[in-house]
């Protein structure tokens, strides 16, 4: 071995253990308390900064300091974000990871932002050297601290306990275990290798409030890669990753390859951030990115979220990414029209400014169209985005290339048309992301995205191969700021419109229902995939265009401004504000621009980090403002409004069953109609003659709440089952599925055949694979053997919202309502996006009134109803697409007896007409009452 490879060596090592110092703290804890924690080079940075305030501005002496820093400073940080970010954010969030990830990014921005305060943005180079030059030293500080941790955890009462509060947080705490002890002992120690990492690093790189936390962001791989479980591939990954960088630094190849050797030599790491975020699966049951159990109180381990409460995601007021579905979320916010006018007036004012107040005020428009591609991609589809500011980046410089006619193949363009090709270009770059996020999603699509962010900046927007000599115009005739900033208020009006108009429309129903419940919208019929798509080329053209205005008005190329930092920077303010209000990147671009115009450096990001950081506590701010009640359908003349609209016919053929009869037979001499509306589960449930079927005349309708609830009583099952039309034979068919999870079997060759006209009950102790039978039926899970076939074609391979559009329709076993939407949107979206398309209003109506919820109730938002109306709810969403088969997977958890008669009248009624249901159910009573068919399934098999 020569000198320059030992000492490129020796300078890996040193790199590498660095990175793995922060690789253990990373994976230590997450593993203790489940948040993948984005903040931890800030504290790097923060930590850094004390070290060199002690030392070198009050005089401390290097040992004290660092032991003050080390030992004090940095674990206080730890237990400090624990206290008061994390632990209001699992009692506020449930188990909504992404949750947590806001917070960790609100963190991210107010420690940089502070940092920028207190100690200005100009880089250190006087922090002084904690190890001196010894290389071996970092390494192997960073393989003891992995091996102390390891044997604590194998051989102590506390690593026993992390152990416990891993695998079943609730379950610990039932065993005694201080929970909350063992996750503040794990934000402690993060901060302490984020703190070691920090002043380690500091001597030799930039120390600057955001280049460091930057670096040590990047580092994240390691922890990626080693599935943020293992401590010795954490600490492999982060030495192997470091000695490689070392060794390409001694390539220099001749043209074009030197640059970008070059650049791959000095962002290694970033590279392996990106290929660790598409290529290994996030952590799950399965080892894939499908929601996993973890720490209840922080979510799960891994990147999927793991809870969803009964209205989609978690409590009220929070969803799916940090502020969403519920009453008190900023999902759907719509802004009151007398605000508009108000909003106007504000931003037509810099029109009366001149010199650097108008120069300034350029960039709040340019800026808001850049953040209004986050309400398209964050705010209305859910999907966490933090790689924005790099399509922004590149619009502006393709914007300039085009201009220039630097970009090959292509003539110099006058710069408007420059900005228009610029955006068509950038536009399609967001399947860089939509593609590997059709399988993500939560904090394992937020990697994803900030890994691309991070490679386009480093390896594109900074390299000076890309921005050399380059000069942005503005366009012909819009030359003076006054003239440009007319020209971007268009601009912004037009893109608000679009952005308005798509929220409001079909597209925009589907994108909330992708949002609230991407399980529910996929069975709903949904294309969830096509749609993530659509989302995130859309996000990338606004995103270009903003980035091309904001070139334009600043004249000049700034890869400063569309780095990575103020992609978390532009993430969190749209958070901060309400991610699905037209009215936050207006607000939030206004406020970027003049706190950091008007004030020292970083009070913006302080502001915003603030407000983040404290999600748990603070709502949406759009969700103050004030909304105007809908006005409930008006009543027709003699009834109540909380009585509902008369009887209507129901969507397709209209159920038959006789008086008092739930079965649909009719009595022995002739048949008879009943109204052809269902009870609902607030009436009052029929005298006993009735319910005995005597034939006597349907009771009349009491009025109740809509809300209200019967009385808990005794309802008997209804009569013998009888079966519809027949001479069909069964379209939907299971020939032989075979399903293994990890080893173990929960299909072994099932064969199933749901026959029209009849309701085929599946029975089994639990863990028999029932669930997993529906799964495999509705085309959420692929069995690892065996067939399911439609009318002897093999649909075996098409994914759940194509099997609803083919007419095969299921509920959950918990609602999978959308509590953002209406109950009229969530059924109307079933209409939508169904077997039969055609008419889908007409479809919604009938279904609404089947299911009485077409009172005032059909006006509300679904987050907060009783779970009898959300299963009607789902139902109604499930016939408004007029399915042909119908898989209800325990339909009456959580329901009282009324309710549970009340839906077994529903569900005979639709055999009757010829549906073929299939149902998952536990309880005797139903399956005896409606059920033609019952299977038994044990062990994976049908054994009756």
């Amino acid at each position: 071995m020569n000198t320059l490879t030992y000492e490129l060596l020796l300078a890996g090592l040193a790199v590498g253990g660095a990175a793995a110092l922060s690789g253990v703290g990373l994976v230590v804890t997450h593993r203790a308390t489940g948040v993948l924690n984005l903040a931890h080079g800030a504290v790097a940075m923060v930590c850094a900064y004390v070290l060199r305030q002690l030392t070198v501005e009050w005089g401390w002496p290097l040992g004290p300091a660092a032991c003050l820093t080390l030992l004090v400073v940095a674990p206080g940080i730890g237990l400090l974000l624990d206290r008061a970010v994390f632990r209001p954010v699992a009692s506020g969030g449930g188990e909504d990871p992404a949750r947590a990830l806001v917070a960790s990014i609100g963190v991210f921005v107010l420690l940089v932002g502070g940092a920028a305060l207190v100690w200005g943005g100009g880089a250190r180079a006087d922090v002084p050297v904690l190890l001196g030059d010894v290389p071996w030293a970092w390494p192997a500080v960073a393989v003891a601290v992995a091996c102390a941790v390891g044997a604590a955890t194998r051989w102590t009462r506390p690593g026993r306990e992390l152990r416990a509060v891993v695998d079943d947080r609730e379950l610990a705490s039932l065993g005694g275990i201080a929970a909350d002890r063992v996750a503040a002992a794990g934000w402690a120690f993060g901060s302490f290798t984020a703190g070691l990492t920090g002043v380690l690093l500091a001597p030799y790189v930039r120390l600057d409030p955001y280049g460091l936390p930057l670096l040590v962001l990047e580092v994240v791989a390691v922890a990626v890669a080693a599935r943020m479980r293992s401590l010795p591939v954490a600490v492999a990954v982060a030495l192997a990753v470091g000695v490689a960088q070392a060794q390409l630094t001694r390539l220099h190849p001749e043209g074009w390859a030197g640059p970008l050797v070059g650049a791959v030599a000095a962002n290694l790491f970033a590279v392996a951030l990106l290929v660790a975020a598409l290529v290994v699966p996030a952590v799950g049951p399965d080892g894939s990115d499908a929601p996993g159990r973890g720490p209840r109180g922080y979510g799960p381990v891994g990147y999927g979220g793991a809870g969803r409460g009964p209205t989609g995601y978690g409590p009220r007021g929070h969803g799916p990414v940090g502020y969403g579905p519920g009453p008190r979320g900023a999902a759907g916010t719509r802004v009151p029209p007398a605000v508009w006018p108000v909003v106007a007036v504000l931003f037509l004012l810099p029109l009366g400014l001149a010199g650097p107040d108008l120069r300034t005020a350029v960039q709040v428009p340019a800026l808001a169209v850049a953040l209004l591609s986050l309400v398209v991609v964050t705010g209305r589809a859910g999907q966490i985005s933090l790689g924005q500011a790099a399509y922004a980046g590149l619009g502006a410089l393709f914007t300039a290339w085009l201009a220039a006619g630097r970009l090959p193949g292509l003539p110099r363009l006058p710069e408007a048309a420059a900005l228009a090709v610029a955006v068509l270009l950038v536009a399609p770059l967001g399947l860089l992301v939509g593609r590997p996020a059709i399988r993500r999603r939560g904090p394992a699509l937020a990697l994803v995205t900030l890994a691309v962010g991070v490679v386009v900046s480093r390896f594109v927007l900074a390299q000076p191969y890309a921005t050399a000599g380059l000069v942005v115009e503005r366009p012909a005739g819009f030359l003076t700021d006054r003239r440009f900033y007319v020209l971007e208020l268009l601009v912004l009006a037009g893109a608000l419109a679009a952005v308005g108009a798509l929220r409001r429309g079909r597209t925009g129903r589907a994108l909330a229902a992708l949002r609230d419940h991407e399980p529910g919208a996929a069975a709903a019929g949904v294309p969830v995939p096509g749609l993530k798509l659509l989302a995130f080329v859309a996000g990338a053209a606004l995103a270009a265009l903003g980035g091309g205005l904001l070139g334009m008005g600043a004249r000049a190329f700034d890869a400063a401004a569309f780095d990575p930092v103020r992609a978390l920077l532009w993430f969190a303010v749209v958070m901060v504000l309400g991610a699905d209000s037209l009215l936050a990147p207006l607000v939030g671009a206004a406020l970027l621009v003049g706190l950091d115009a008007g004030a020292r450096g970083g009070a913006a990001a302080a502001l915003v980090g603030l407000l983040a950081a404290f999600a748990g506590r603070v709502p949406p701010l759009a969700s103050l403002l004030p909304v105007r009640a809908r006005r409930p359908a008006r009543a027709p003349a003699g009834r109540s409004a909380t009585d509902g609209p008369a009887p209507a016919p129901a969507p397709g053929p209209t159920p038959t069953a006789t008086p008092g009869r739930a079965d649909g037979a009719g009595p022995e001499h002739g048949s008879a109609r009943v109204p052809q509306r269902i009870p609902a589960p607030s009436d009052a449930p029929p005298p006993p003659d009735a319910r005995a079927g005597t034939g006597g005349p349907p009771p009349a309708r009491r009025p109740t709440p809509v809300r209200g609830r019967a009385p808990w009583r005794r309802v008997p099952p209804p009569g013998p089952p009888v079966a519809g039309p027949s001479g069909t034979a069964p379209r939907l068919r299971a020939h032989g599925l075979t399903v293994r999870y990890a080893g173990a079997t929960a299909l072994d060759g099932v064969d199933l055949a749901p026959a029209p006209g009849r309701v085929t009950a599946l029975v089994g102790p639990n863990g028999a694979g029932k669930s997993t039978l529906f799964h495999c039926l509705a085309g959420t899970v692929r069995p690892a053997a065996g067939r399911v076939t439609l009318d002897g074609t093999d649909i075996t391979r098409r994914p759940a919202h194509a099997r609803t559009r083919l007419g095969i329709a299921r509920t959950f076993q918990e609602p999978a309502v959308f509590p953002t939407l209406t109950v009229e949107e969530n059924v109307l979206l079933g209409a939508e996006q169904g077997r039969v398309r055609d008419a889908p209003h007409t479809a919604a109506e009938q279904a609404l009134r089947l299911l009485d919820l077409d009172g005032p109730v059909r006006h509300r938002p679904a987050a907060g109803l009783p779970t009898g109306t959300l299963r009607r709810v789902e139902l109604g969403r499930a016939l408004a697409g007029r399915p042909h088969t119908l898989l209800l997977d325990e339909p009456t958890a959580g329901l009282d007896d009324a309710e549970t008669a009340t839906l077994a009248r529903i569900v005979a009624a639709l055999a009757a007409d010829g549906t073929a249901v299939l149902v998952v159910a536990h309880d005797p009573d139903l399956v005896a009452g409606i059920a033609h068919t019952v299977h038994v399934l044990e062990a994976g098999r049908i054994v009756a």
